[in-house]
C-alpha cells in the first residue's frame, strides 16, 4: 500500500536479518515477545512499519517498511540500538552471556521486496521509458 509523506509517496519493503552477538541463542520466547512490543513502540515514534518479525534463537528477521528519508543503515542502527537497550533493561541477566555489552552483531543482511513486479518487468519498463507502447504496462 502506498504511504504518503510530506513531500513524497512511497511503497518500500525490506527484508532485514541480523544475529545476536556471538550467535548466542538468546532470543527466547520472552525476549522475542519483548522485542515485538518494543517494535510496536518504534512504529509509533518513527515513520516505519514492522510488517512481520521472526526469530530463530540466534537471529531475527524483519519485514519492514519505512520512509525513504531513512537509509537501511539508519533503520538498522535505530532498531538495534533501541531494542538492545530495552532488552538489557528488561532482562539484565542477558548481559552475563554477552561480554562487551552489545546485544546485536555489527553486520546485517538487507534486501528489497517487491509487491507488484519482478525484475525483468521493471528492467523492460525502465529501458522503454519514453516509448509509447501500450504493451509496456507493468501493473
Amino acid at each position: 500500500m502506498t504511504k504518503k509523506g510530506w513531500h513524497c509517496a512511497y511503497d518500500t519493503h525490506y527484508h532485514i536479518v541480523f544475529p545476536v552477538k556471538y550467535r548466542k541463542s538468546l532470543l527466547s520466547d520472552s525476549i522475542s515477545n519483548a522485542i515485538k512490543e518494543i517494535s510496536k513502540e518504534l512504529e509509533q515514534r518513527y515513520e516505519l512499519e514492522i510488517e512481520s518479525i521472526g526469530t530463530d534463537g540466534d537471529h531475527i528477521h524483519l519485514l519492514t517498511s519505512f520512509h525513504p528519508k531513512y537509509s537501511i543503515g539508519d533503520f538498522v542502527r535505530l532498531y538495534k540500538s533501541i531494542t538492545a537497550k530495552q532488552v538489557f533493561l528488561k532482562f539484565p541477566e542477558v548481559k552475563k552471556d554477552l561480554w562487551g555489552g552489545e546485544f546485536w552483531t555489527d553486520g546485517y543482511y538487507a534486501s528489497t521486496v517487491g509487491e507488484k513486479a519482478n525484475w525483468s518487468v521493471v528492467e523492460r519498463y525502465v529501458k522503454n521509458q519514453g516509448k509509447h507502447d501500450v504493451n509496456l504496462k507493468i501493473w
